[in-house]
This record gives structure tokens, C-alpha cells and sequence, in this order.
């Protein structure tokens, strides 16, 4: 099948992810002996992320090069999940690959984030069928679980390889995608400790609903719960897995209630299990005695703490990912891939009930400039 009409396209797509893997890290950080990956500040180039912010945040420039037939993309993610984290990085991309001007045409293989032999049967497809598309975006249901898939995909040399949602490449990969895009779940964590040690004090009684074991909850949960109690003297009653599903956090927040009076506090890894958990508060009668937080300003997210229902959640910016996707297909068929961040990531702010309605609006308006504020039908 036809492949892109023009020499700069093609240069472009000739060089692979795999030619990333002998250069990394560019640097080591302390304590990078100790950690299985690479921090996205030890495989990026300084300033580029803050470079790639700038370009996303401000109107686009048209591509430079003539694109003769529409690029082919094929998107494998949990995009059939609760949150909307993953339908608008796609509107995103389309909307601002629109505004440079680069025709395509989109293949979407969709999972729930649990369901990761699906997904692993979707990159296989999409590997056998690498001649079919121009650029791969993966978004792994767990990074660890799917390292073995995006090896594969980072090998084909039909096609580039993206990876959505995860910012920190794995040491053991055989080969590397060519670009990683995300927000800090690190960095999300401390935002939040920072605030939730102000708003609330010390000795504070927790307990989480984690995801599923691996790095995305062990930064999420497990450093936010670090910092908490290091820095406020927070004790944690009990942890509950509820895989990132709206019942695993309504199963694990009905058990705290029964099981964990002294618990004042529910810190939630993700939208789904935020919403469910809430609703097991609210049903419990808990709602006003307990706080409880989400994570990433989804639409859903938002809603829950106009109506004072949720408590808080860091809020990522949540466009900049698809946006600064759509560059980056810009900047590889340009041939000027050696100026993008090896891994993009996203602005994180808290957004809590102590804000006003125009604040909200505000943080809404800016996260959600390419897919709109309204809720997305689903």
C-alpha cells in the first residue's frame, strides 16, 4: 500500500524508534540505579518540554511540507474506560492536526483498561498490519503488562511508534517508541500532598483506593502516600486494588466505611473509581464526614465537585497530550524530530470545592480548549 508521497516524510519515517534505545538515559539522576526506567528529565533534552508546551499552547503553524495523501494512524487504548481522558487527547489530535493542515485518517482499536489480553491481540493486529498505517499511538493498560506489545511496535519499521498515558521508558525494552506524551503522576502526586497537607493538617487518617499494581499507581498512590505521611504524619488504615474500575472503587470505599471508622480521608487513583467510590459515600450517608479525591480533572471529575460531591483531584491540562501528539506528527514528517522531547508531559493544577465557579470554568476552558467543556457522548 502507498506510503507518504513525499522525500521528507520518508526520511523521516526511516528512522525508528530502536535508534533512541543505544542513546538513553542522556543523563542519570540520582538514585536511577535503583529505578527499573528512565525519569522523563533523564531522556530529554532540557528546555524541549517546555519548548513543546509553548508550541501547544499558542496557534498553530501549518506543516512546511507538501502531504500528498492523508497519514494513517492507528490508536490502541482503553478508550472504552469511564474517564474521558482518552476520547478527548483523541479530539485533540484531530482538531489540531486540522489546524497544521495534515490530512488522515484514524484506525481506533478501544479496551477497558483491564482488559489487557484485548489489547494485546489489538497490537498484534495492528504489528501484522504495520504496512496499513504511518503512525502507532499506543496508550498500554498498564505500562509493565504491555512492555512486551510496545517492544514489538517500536521494532516495526513501517510506521512510528507512540505511547500515550506513561512518561517513564523501561530500561529492559528491547527497543523504544519514538515519542512518549503524558502527565506526571509523580508530579501530580506531590501537587496534591502539598495541597491536601494545607487544606486538612496533620494526623490525618486515610485510606486508598489504589489501581492496578504497577508504575502509574505506584506514583499516583504510593508516593502521594509517602509524602503524607513523611510530611504530615498521615496514617494509612487500609488499601483496597480496584483496578481502575467505577466498582472496584464502590467495593473498596463500602468496605472502608463498615470495616474503618477512624477513616476521614478516601485518596482515588483515577476518575472510575472516584465516581464510584463517591457513590458509595453518598448511598452510605458518608459523604459530608468523609473527604474524597479523584485524579485528572476529567469532565466527570468536575462535575462531582461543582456539586461539592468530590472533594479535589489534580486536573491536568488534559488537550496538551493530543496537541502536542499532532506536532509531533508534524515535526516527524518535517525531519525535525531531534527537537521534540523525548517524553512530552502536560500541566497538572489541583482543582477542589473551595474554588469558585468561575475558577473552575477557567481551568476548564484552558484544559479542554480543543475538545470542549461540555460531556462528551460516549
Amino acid at each position: 500500500m502507498k506510503k507518504l508521497m513525499m522525500a521528507t516524510a520518508l526520511a523521516a519515517l526511516a528512522t525508528t524508534g530502536a535508534g533512541m534505545a543505544q542513546t538513553l538515559p542522556l543523563q542519570e539522576l540520582p538514585g536511577s540505579s535503583e529505578r527499573d526506567y528512565w525519569l522523563p528529565e533523564e531522556v530529554s533534552v532540557d528546555g524541549a518540554v517546555e519548548a513543546m508546551q509553548a508550541v501547544v499552547g499558542t496557534t498553530a503553524v501549518p506543516i512546511a511540507v507538501p502531504v500528498e495523501s492523508p497519514i494513517r494512524i492507528a490508536l490502541i487504548y482503553p478508550s472504552a474506560d469511564v474517564s474521558d481522558f482518552w476520547a478527548r487527547a483523541f479530539l485533540a489530535l484531530t482538531k489540531r492536526l486540522d489546524d497544521l493542515g495534515i490530512p488522515y485518517e484514524t484506525t481506533e482499536f478501544a479496551s477497558r483498561q483491564v482488559e489487557h489480553e484485548l489489547q494485546s491481540t489489538y497490537a498484534t493486529q495492528v504489528n501484522q498490519d504495520g504496512d496499513l498505517y504511518d503512525f502507532v499511538i499506543f496508550g498500554p493498560s498498564e505500562l509493565a503488562t504491555q512492555s512486551d506489545n510496545i517492544d514489538k511496535l517500536s521494532a516495526n519499521d513501517a510506521f512510528k511508534t507512540f505511547v500515550w498515558a506513561f512518561h517513564t521508558p523501561l530500561k529492559e525494552a528491547k527497543e523504544q517508541p519514538d515519542n512518549w506524551f503524558d502527565f506526571s503522576s509523580s508530579f501530580g502526586a506531590a501537587r496534591m500532598c502539598e495541597f491536601v497537607l494545607e487544606r486538612y493538617g496533620r494526623d490525618v487518617t486515610y485510606a486508598l483506593i489504589r489501581g492496578i499494581p504497577g508504575i502509574t499507581d505506584n506514583q499516583r498512590s504510593g508516593e502521594w502516600a509517602d509524602c503524607v505521611n513523611a510530611n504530615g504524619g498521615w496514617t494509612m488504615a487500609y488499601e483496597h486494588y480496584g483496578e481502575f474500575t467505577r466498582e472496584g472503587g464502590s467495593t473498596g470505599t463500602n468496605l472502608i466505611t463498615q470495616a474503618y471508622p477512624e477513616v476521614t480521608f478516601i485518596h482515588n487513583a483515577n476518575t472510575a473509581m472516584a465516581m464510584g467510590g463517591m457513590e458509595a459515600l453518598i448511598a452510605a450517608g458518608k459523604a459530608a464526614d468523609i473527604v474524597s479525591t479523584g485524579w485528572g480533572g476529567t469532565g466527570l471529575e468536575l462535575e462531582a465537585i461543582r456539586r461539592k460531591e468530590l472533594d479535589a483531584t489534580p486536573m491536568r491540562m488534559g488537550d496538551d497530550v493530543g496537541a502536542a501528539t499532532a506536532e509531533a506528527i508534524k515535526y516527524h514528517l518535517e525531519n525535525r524530530a531531534a527537537e521534540l522531547p523525548y517524553v512530552f508531559l502536560g500541566r497538572i493544577l489541583i482543582a477542589h470545592d473551595g474554588m469558585s465557579a468561575e475558577e473552575i470554568d477557567a481551568l476548564e476552558q484552558e484544559a479542554f480548549r480543543f475538545s470542549g467543556v461540555a460531556a462528551l457522548n460516549r
